[in-house]
């Protein structure tokens, strides 16, 4: 468990609050591309409590400005996005991608006031499927890089996406869970002999165990852990183990499967809101999964399970997320609610807008969750106080390089690699081995 006080630091991101602090110095996934299209309406974004509006000029161009116009205060997000510039409704104003005033109707013609009305922007890229917003000083701005999830230009991505009235941490807590998906996923990942694969309506996997073995391994970019059950087929001899890896501080590179591999991505909107997004992507050989049948999976479907803004519409807490008790009855279903995502969110929202992580009882299946808190924690302690940002610490490794791993391999293979580039296995060969698994199943115990 935590103190009030490391929870306030671990959760909290809005202002000068550090983890949000932190967060800026990354490179932010904002908003999806596919929601800001050429001369169309603008899109209301918020980060970190900051209100923003994002549009995609006349020549493709994205801007993100600050939604209030500097003039009056009147949202943008009501504005026309007309011949390369953002225009004011009530009187006018016009705004570049970079916040340059344009246009100012309103005022004499000679006037210097344009010049001195610059309007806040952010810096933005486009990757993987999303705008991308830099969100800290200037100075410190890093170089942009590919995401895990698109190493190529060529990587075929799907995302699905949904706004949640919670906090970043207990989301991302449950990506980097891999024992409850055992029981709260099992009408959706069923065990069968053979290789992790993808279904029509589920995913398989080899396993019946429930009571996964963890085992921690720090990065200088965040974590990497392994889950390790015992397989169907010769569990004397072999182990499966998934691998999870924590990209701080946004990102989870969730176990593959043969079809596809997984990532999520959480995206504080601010101290009690976030956004989720669940992402299959395929490269080489394998088949990978259009846009549309992944949200139908999910189900996550826009105009049927959220609205345009990715705002839920269907299943809520309101109505108990139309959980169907006859079909946990009838054995149909473990839990009553269709889509992985759903099941996850029902126990995200029940936690509260902030989990309160004070009067909790934690297990050994917990270490690698009590290892991201206090990952995160003493991030957010030595960019207070040493201006550390972590993921920005050498020997710093290119993010398109990070992958996750499941497998059945011989027991006496040795995890910490298994999945694995080859620049990663030599960083990750000059750590020591982290011992804190062991310290934190002694302690949970």
């Amino acid at each position: 468990m935590l103190t009030q006080a490391e929870n306030e630091l671990l959760c909290r991101v809005e202002g000068d609050a550090p983890m949000g602090q932190l967060m800026r110095r990354h490179w932010v996934p904002a908003v999806l591309s596919e929601q800001v299209t050429s001369d169309g309406a603008p899109v209301r974004v918020q980060l970190f409590g900051e209100k923003l509006v994002a549009f995609r000029d006349s020549n493709g161009k994205i801007g993100l400005l600050g939604e209030s116009c500097p003039h009056r205060k009147a949202s943008l997000a009501f504005g026309r996005n007309e011949e390369c510039g953002l225009r004011c409704l009530y009187h006018g104003w016009k705004f570049d991608a970079d916040g340059n005033v344009v246009d100012m109707p309103s005022e004499p013609k000679a006037s210097a006031l344009p010049e001195k009305a610059k309007h806040l922007s952010y810096p933005t890229r486009e990757a993987g499927g999303f705008v991308w917003a830099y969100m800290g000083p200037p100075d410190t701005m890093p170089e942009f890089e590919a995401p895990p999830w698109a190493p190529h230009a060529d990587t075929r991505v799907a995302i699905a996406k949904i706004e949640l009235p919670c906090n970043w941490a207990q989301i991302m807590e449950g990506q980097i869970d891999s024992a409850h998906s055992s029981t709260l996923h099992s009408s959706d990942m069923r065990p069968a002999k053979g290789d992790a694969q993808a279904k029509g309506d589920h995913w398989v996997r080899p396993s019946t165990d429930k009571n996964p073995r963890i085992q921690v391994q720090l990065t200088n970019y965040g974590m990497r852990y392994a889950a390790i059950r015992r397989p169907i087929a010769n569990a004397n001899t072999h182990d499966y183990v998934r691998i999870t890896t924590y990209v701080a501080p946004f990102t989870a590179l969730i176990p593959p499967n043969s079809t596809y591999n997984v990532t999520s991505v959480i995206v504080p909107r601010s101290d009690t809101s976030s956004s989720f997004h669940f992402i299959a992507w395929a490269e080489g050989e394998q088949a990978g999964i259009g846009l549309d049948a992944w949200r139908k999976f999910c189900v996550l479907e826009v105009g049927v399970d959220v609205d345009a803004q990715f705002k839920p519409i269907r299943r809520h807490a309101h109505n108990d997320y139309l959980q169907d008790r006859a079909a946990m009855a009838g054995g149909d279903s473990f839990t009553g609610i269709p889509g992985i995502p759903n099941q996850d969110i029902a126990m995200w929202e029940s936690m509260g807008p902030i989990a309160d992580r004070t009067q909790e009882r934690l297990g050994a299946s917990d270490i690698a969750i009590v290892q991201f808190r206090r990952l995160m924690i003493d991030a957010a302690k030595a960019f207070t106080e040493e201006a550390r940002v972590i993921g920005h610490i050498a020997p710093k490794l290119p993010q398109a390089k990070l992958r996750s791993y499941q497998g059945v391999v011989e027991k006496t293979v040795p995890w910490r690699t298994l999945g694995a580039s080859d620049d990663e296995v030599k960083v990750l060969s000059g750590l020591e081995e982290d011992e804190t698994d062991k310290e934190m199943a002694g302690a949970a115990a």
